[in-house]
């Protein structure tokens, strides 16, 4: 078929106005032009700053460490178009170094940064906070998370959505801290009678006693329910390489990082005579972590926590990292409340290489401020379908926290 110049500007005329009829009768989506006319006017006009502090059930205990609170920051980022992200600071001293006070005081540092700016220019934005992340990253995680629940909102999508994700709901452990062999037992059937799958304990002591804990674990929950064991640093590579041969028998479904994080090729050796497969946690912060790791063929997976990557954005990078090396990876939390949980399970949803989820922080929390987000039962995780996070937090509760 032989196309004339005529014919063709006449086709091009009729793709103009179609267009253009598509726009006067409405046919394309009012939410969609609202979003562009909001993004490209919006700006942050306030940062609300508050501690967030939530107690414990009782003292959490890991190998590096005990913490008695969770002693959160929350951000609140208003902009002139009347959108509010929300994000949250969960520090944990013994793994991240930092604290509420110098989180609030970077809070308020990346407050003086922000004001003014495009809130949806996350990228650019992240990469100016950037230095504070190698320092305070689960402050930098609480901006991060604060201007992706502004841009879901303003797209009109949740979180996961938006990164191209659609499984809203999947499955979380659930974590029982280091006690007695008869103490952590008891807390792992009563997690497992509560319809969890799979669960987690804490290891990292002396080996054989943490053998114990292991088997009176499998003696009172069977065999039916996946176990997944982490000892947050606490061996050196022969305690590493002895205990996971001996609890091979108890079926382990993988081991969070078995000795110090800055030893890569301990772990690398740990990783050839363990029985057990071997993910890589507190040895990885950020992305450029997860380079080294893949390089050095010192883990079988990644834990991912926003708290220590400094946010959705890094966090999302280290997943593609590790989809591009063949390797699949778990999100995990500190003691977040159900704000950073939320995230971080948007992060999961939005992710098909994060197979694994240990999203239970605010189990051990005696008090839950947040109004929606995820929701968890049986060990399932949904996610709502709201834009952004979907998520509030009680303003009741806030009144009574120190606002900086």
């Amino acid at each position: 078929m032989t196309v004339t110049r005529k014919d063709f500007l006449k086709m091009f005329g009729l793709g103009v106005a179609s267009s253009g009829l598509f726009r006067k009768t409405g046919l394309a989506s009012e939410k969609m032009e609202g979003a562009r006319a909001v993004s490209g006017k919006m700006k942050i006009k306030e940062i609300e700053i508050f501690k967030f502090d939530l107690p414990l059930k009782a003292p959490f205990r890991i190998s590096i460490g005990t913490v008695n609170a969770a002693n959160d920051v929350l951000i609140k980022v208003h902009t002139d178009s009347g959108l509010v992200g929300i994000g949250e600071a969960c520090p944990f001293p013994p793994i991240t170094g930092e604290t509420q006070d110098t989180n609030l005081s970077m809070a308020r540092s990346i407050r003086d940064m922000l004001i003014g700016r495009d809130p949806l220019a996350i990228e650019s934005l992240v990469a100016e906070m950037g230095a504070i992340v190698h320092s305070n990253p689960s402050v930098v995680a609480a901006y991060d998370t604060a201007l992706f629940d502004i841009l879901g909102k303003a797209a009109g999508l949740p979180v996961f959505r938006l990164l191209g994700g659609d499984k809203a709901t999947f499955e979380t452990d659930v974590t029982t801290g280091i006690d007695t062999p008869e103490n952590m037992a008891a807390n792992a059937k009563a997690h497992a009678g509560r319809g969890y799958k799979t669960l987690k304990a804490k290891v990292g002591l002396d080996p054989d006693e943490d053998v114990s804990r292991i088997q009176a674990i499998r003696e009172a929950i069977g065999y039916d329910i996946n176990l997944r064991i982490d000892a947050n640093q606490g061996w050196n590579v022969p305690q590493a390489i002895y205990a996971l041969k001996k609890m091979e028998k108890f079926r382990i479904q993988l081991v969070e990082q078995p000795v110090v994080a800055w030893d890569t090729a301990g772990m690398k050796t740990v990783r050839s005579e363990s029985p057990i497969p071997i993910m890589a946690d507190e040895a990885i912060f950020l992305p450029s972590d997860a380079i080294k790791l893949i390089k050095a063929e010192a883990c079988d997976f990644f834990n991912i926590k926003l708290m220590k990557a400094g946010g959705i954005l890094n966090s999302v990078r280290i997943a593609h990292i590790a989809d591009a090396a063949n390797m699949r990876c778990m999100v995990g939390c500190m003691l977040d409340s159900n704000v950073g949980l939320t995230a971080a399970a948007h992060v999961v949803a939005s992710q098909r290489n994060i197979v694994y989820a240990d999203l239970d922080g605010n189990t051990e929390h005696v008090v839950d401020p947040v109004i929606g987000g995820m929701t968890v039962k049986a060990g399932t995780i949904t996610l709502p379908e709201t834009p952004g996070l979907g998520l509030d937090v009680d303003p009741a509760f806030l009144k009574k926290m120190a606002k900086v």
